[in-house]
């Protein structure tokens, strides 16, 4: 499976906002790489840097549990678990976070 198949075995709405993660992961990590890791999009730099997913109700990214302690307070109206968000579908995304989070991660990454 690729990124791409993956993305596309989604409804059309689900695949939209599927790919703004994924715009925004990328601008935030221009060299990271894209992988299907534990069958999900997974963005790898010097180690595994996050994982998105899509599911029923909610699209679930996975920053590891420091990328969620980072940001607690920002993440609060956020159903969690110990590495995960979720993001209501019918909600906007909250993109700029993403943004954060991902940029955070790569600092944490790099000294790996």
């Amino acid at each position: 499976m690729t990124v791409d198949s993956y993305i596309a075995s989604f409804p059309e709405d689900v695949q939209t906002l599927l790919q703004q993660v994924r715009t925004t992961i990328r601008q935030a990590a221009p060299t990271a790489t894209e992988a299907i890791k534990y069958a999900i999009p997974t963005f790898v730099l010097n180690g595994n840097l996050v994982h998105y997913a899509a599911f029923k109700h909610h699209i679930g990214f996975y920053p590891t549990p420091t990328g969620i302690k980072a940001f607690e307070k920002e993440l609060s109206p956020y159903k969690q678990g110990k590495g995960s968000i979720q993001f209501p579908l019918d909600q906007p995304l909250p993109l700029d976070l993403i943004t954060k989070i991902v940029l955070y991660r790569l600092k944490q990454n790099s000294k790996k």
